[in-house]
């Protein structure tokens, strides 16, 4: 079965009760000292100047709850990333109506590409967080550059195709390495205009992700190839188009068009 890759939400729920964050307890152990390192310097953001700390976690001062969250990370009780991270997308997913067996395989295909721990699954056990892939941290600078290599790293060993729905940010984080490129594809979602081409609309482009991960998590048959994924996707309402790559892409697109709503 197919590795989807997902990126966080910005909104996340906080839960009441749990255990803390164990980063041994998290999958791809290997990102551990590189976790610790944005952990540390996170922390020391948010016990900082609190203009600087908005600033670089990106709110305003109406969201100073967000620092307050960062600064008890450690001691805050987590719970199962797909109960953790919220939006558009996640809510599209369903998980509050998937069966035993949906959200275990849920939990085993898809991984999320976290600006805070690097490449988590679903089922991983973390905190409440608030941190955005472009942010630059005092000492590990940017996320981007620190990130890169080791979740590349990370996915060159991926064996089974690499369905990427991560947004432009989240995909820097980690880029398909070459690979692995021939076994990997992105749709890239549009819709319909009431004139002139389809263009890229958040909301929907979110919306579709998640019902394509829904899609995946109920489809019974094995997804083995980009025509596979090209027709469960079409099975949506969508006109699908396999679109022949680019010189030095480093995976190939899918090009997923929704009618307008």
């Amino acid at each position: 079965m197919p590795m989807i890759l997902l990126p966080p939400s910005e909104g996340k729920t906080s839960p009441i009760s749990g255990d803390s964050l164990c980063l041994d307890d998290l999958s791809y152990s290997g990102l551990n000292k590189s976790r610790e390192q944005v952990l540390a310097a996170l922390e020391v953001v948010s016990k900082g100047e609190i203009e600087q700390a908005r600033k670089i976690i990106g709110i305003s001062a109406k969201q100073d709850f967000e620092i307050q969250r960062n600064r008890e990370i450690f001691s805050s009780p987590c719970a199962p990333a797909h109960q953790i991270y919220t939006g558009v997308l996640f809510d599209a997913i369903g998980m509050d109506s998937l069966n035993k067996s949906q959200l275990a395989k849920l939990n085993r295909l898809t991984n999320v590409v976290s600006a805070l721990f690097g490449l988590i699954t679903l089922g991983d056990l973390i905190p409440t967080y608030r941190l955005s892939g472009d942010a630059n941290l005092p000492i590990v600078g940017s996320l981007a550059k620190h990130w890169s290599p080791q979740i590349t790293q990370e996915l060159s060993k991926v064996k089974s195709m690499v369905i990427d729905l991560r947004s432009g940010i989240y995909q820097k984080l980690g880029p398909i390495p070459k690979g692995i490129s021939e076994n990997s594809v992105i749709p890239r979602v549009m819709q319909k205009m009431s004139s002139g081409p389809p263009k890229v609309v958040s909301h929907h482009n979110k919306a579709t992700k998640g019902r394509i991960v829904r899609a995946i998590i109920e489809h019974k048959a094995k997804i083995e190839s980009i025509e596979d994924l090209a027709e469960l996707i079409a099975k949506l309402d969508a006109d699908v188009s396999v679109v022949k790559p680019a010189k030095g892409q480093s995976a190939r697109i899918l090009d997923v068009v929704i009618a307008a709503h």
